[in-house]
């Protein structure tokens, strides 16, 4: 009858904590049916999607980079703590065994009036174990996990964050290098039109005006180097930074025009979902999120523990060993929240919210991807359109150069048409090579945004 009663009110009781359960915020999230810009055709992002430079001292140095990179290493690092968490939340699971040993000593007042000095020695065996009918516990393992998958798509997604800024800035030291070997051979040719302007000066065959234009643009020209070599400097240091080493020289490989410009496929958009690890990086902290809301609702509900002890008692140590009184105790336990002015409540509340913004955090994290890969596929054709016009600009300009040279050297032409077509020359080559450099870095933001070859 007893058991009856009690077994009654705990179903009365289980009865009565009905849980809320708040719904997630609508999506509003589409996955377009395919891009705005389609390049190719070409290969399937790799892993190692830097080597399609092929450029050998890029791939040291992205390799370094990912080696002793801080942020690298603080993200691997971070991984032992969410590791660490996994085991925490599943140890909840598991029983648990504790071991006690208790010796006291004491002086009491015998019936006579007397001291009497007692000695008693207790040992015990303690275990305990909470079931999970209600797969609380199993949620924060849940979530634990969770998080730990999130983690590692974040770990990765700075792997690649780190990669992609290093091969995006070793292509822009390349560029740089190209300019400052175009404005040191510039420098050269306007060393020798100001030798020639001053020749003629010295004849009388020209005024000082031509020689003083000539003097002005070879000044110009110089003031360019020391502005590419203290951007070189700069960059390198940036670069050495991301490598995990000390500023310094930067080791140089393929020059910049032939530098490969890899071919990529870009796949359909609902691809990008399962291949940029920022997402999977989303989805899985959502997921986590939503476990925590499981756990957090659970917490509403009673709790079920079960505990056995077994001991021993004796007035002496030997005794202990030999004949010891035995003890043991087999209980279990029942506790459910009555009052506590709203405090649970409120707890499901806040991973309530912070599940909708797990959802809202995904969906940014979508959207923004699209627009990466949307934004990189058009910069990578548009930019080749654009360096297809400079390049025939800059063959056009050579050759009025050229022209303009000869029909000043034989005094068919005064030297302000040859100095135009200078400035002009020397802005499209210039022009050129930023416009490869950028159209390189394009490639990187494309792999980039693809996932760089990342696979869950």
């Amino acid at each position: 009858m007893k058991r009856r009663l009690m077994l009654g009110a705990c179903a009365a009781l289980l009865a009565g904590c009905r849980i809320p359960v708040q719904p997630p915020p609508q999506a509003t999230l589409a996955v377009p049916p395919a891009w705005r810009g389609q390049v190719g055709p070409g290969a399937p992002v790799e892993r190692d999607w830097w080597r399609a430079f092929a450029d050998p001292a890029l791939d040291r140095l992205v390799a370094q980079a990912l080696d002793r990179n801080n942020d690298v290493r603080t993200a691997q690092a971070r991984l032992q703590e969410y590791r660490a968490r996994v085991q925490v939340a599943r140890a909840a699971e598991q029983p648990t065994l504790s071991v006690g040993f208790t010796p006291t000593r004491a002086r009491v007042i015998g019936p006579f009036g007397t001291p009497i000095d007692t000695t008693s020695l207790q040992g015990a065996f303690q275990a305990a174990y909470e079931l999970d009918p209600f797969g609380r516990t199993a949620s924060l393992t849940e979530a634990s996990r969770l998080d730990y998958a999130a983690q590692q798509a974040a770990a990765e997604a700075t792997a690649l964050s780190v990669a992609a800024n290093t091969a995006s800035g070793y292509l822009n030291l390349r560029g740089l290098d190209a300019q400052l070997e175009l404005a040191r051979a510039t420098l050269a040719s306007r060393q020798r039109s100001l030798d020639l302007a001053r020749r003629q000066f010295e004849v009388g065959y020209s005024s000082r005006l031509e020689l003083s234009q000539a003097e002005a643009e070879y000044r110009a020209t110089a003031a360019v180097v020391p502005q590419l070599e203290r951007a070189i400097a700069q960059q390198e240091n940036a670069l050495d930074i991301l490598a995990g080493a000390n500023p310094g020289p930067v080791g140089r490989g393929t020059a910049l025009v032939r530098l490969n410009a890899p071919a990529i496929r870009p796949g359909l958009p609902s691809e990008l979902l399962r291949r940029r690890p920022d997402i999977a990086s989303a989805e899985r902290a959502l997921a986590a999120a939503d476990a925590s809301l499981a756990a957090a609702r659970d917490q509403m509900l009673p709790s079920l523990r079960l505990t056995a002890s077994l001991g021993a008692y004796a007035n002496d140590l030997p005794t202990l060993l030999s004949s010891p009184t035995r003890l043991w105790s087999v209980g279990g336990s029942v506790l459910a929240p009555l009052f506590d002015a709203g405090r649970l409540r409120a707890q499901a509340e806040i991973s309530a919210s912070l599940r909708d913004r797990a959802v809202f955090a995904y969906e940014a994290a979508v959207r923004n991807a699209f627009a990466d890969t949307e934004n990189a596929l058009a910069a990578v054709q548009r930019l080749r359109e654009q360096l297809d016009e400079v390049e025939a600009r800059r063959v056009a300009t050579s050759e009025v150069l050229r022209i303009a040279h000869n029909r000043y050297r034989n005094g068919y032409s005064s030297y302000l048409e040859e100095l135009d077509a200078q400035r002009n020359a020397f802005a499209a080559e210039n022009a050129a090579l930023q416009l490869r450099a950028a159209w390189l870095q394009a490639h990187v933001d494309l792999y980039r945004a693809l996932g760089g070859g990342w696979n869950q």
